[in-house]
C-alpha cells in the first residue's frame, strides 16, 4: 500500500478528519476489500476529480484510513513508560487494557478495522508499543527471558487481540468477562517462574 498523496495532508485537519471518518465507516461496514471507492467519495461530499487529487485510488484511501485507525488506537493507549516496580507494571497494564477496551466499545469502526490496521506495514508502531511493554516486563522479572523477544512480542500481541475480542463479545452479550482469566493466560505465556502478578 502506498501513502496518500501529499495534497491530502495539506488539507485543513478538520477536512482530512471528515473524509477519513466517512471512509472509516464504509470500510468498517463493508470490509476493507469490499467497500466502494465511489460510494465513499460520494458520501464524503467530494468529487471524483478532487478524490483523485488526494488519493491515487481506493487502496491509497484505505492506507490512510488504516494508518489513522492505528494512530487512534495508539493515542488511546499512550506510550508505554517503564514501571517503577512489578505492582506498578500490572496496574499500568490493566489500566491500558481497560482504556483500549473502552475505546473499541465506543468506536466500533476502529474495532472492525483494528486487525487490518495492525497488520498494515507489519504493524511496526503497534509492535513497538508491545516491544516496550515486553522489555519493561523483562527488566522487572515479570516476563521470561529464555524465549526470543520477537516471539514473545508476537505472542503477546496475539493474546491481547484474542482477549479484546473475547471481552467485547462478552460485553455485547451482556456478560461482564472475568478479566482475571486474561492475566492468568499472560502469566502462563510470560512464564510463571519469571514473576507472577502482584495482588
Amino acid at each position: 500500500m502506498t501513502p496518500p498523496l501529499p495534497r491530502f495532508h495539506r488539507l485543513p485537519p478538520e477536512q482530512r478528519a471528515a473524509i477519513l471518518a466517512v471512509a472509516r465507516q464504509h470500510f468498517a461496514e463493508h470490509g476493507p476489500q469490499n467497500a466502494s471507492y465511489n460510494r465513499i467519495i460520494e458520501a464524503a461530499g467530494i468529487s471524483k476529480t478532487a478524490a483523485y487529487h488526494y488519493f491515487d485510488g481506493r487502496e491509497d484511501l484505505l492506507t490512510a484510513v488504516l494508518d489513522d485507525v492505528l494512530a487512534r488506537l495508539l493515542g488511546a493507549l499512550g506510550a508505554w513508560t517503564p514501571a517503577a516496580d512489578t505492582p506498578a507494571f500490572w496496574t499500568r497494564l490493566e489500566g491500558d487494557a481497560d482504556t483500549l477496551s473502552r475505546h473499541l466499545i465506543e468506536h466500533p469502526d476502529d474495532l472492525a478495522l483494528a486487525p487490518a490496521a495492525v497488520a498494515q506495514n507489519g504493524g511496526t508502531a503497534w509492535r513497538d508499543w508491545f516491544g516496550a511493554l515486553v522489555t519493561d516486563g523483562q527488566r522487572l522479572g515479570v516476563i521470561r527471558t529464555d524465549v526470543d523477544q520477537d516471539l514473545l512480542v508476537t505472542m503477546t500481541i496475539a493474546a491481547f487481540s484474542a482477549a479484546d475480542e473475547w471481552t467485547l463479545t462478552g460485553l455485547a452479550a451482556g456478560r461482564e468477562p472475568d478479566r482475571e482469566q486474561v492475566w492468568t493466560l499472560l502469566r502462563g505465556l510470560w512464564g510463571r517462574e519469571a514473576g507472577g502478578r502482584a495482588h
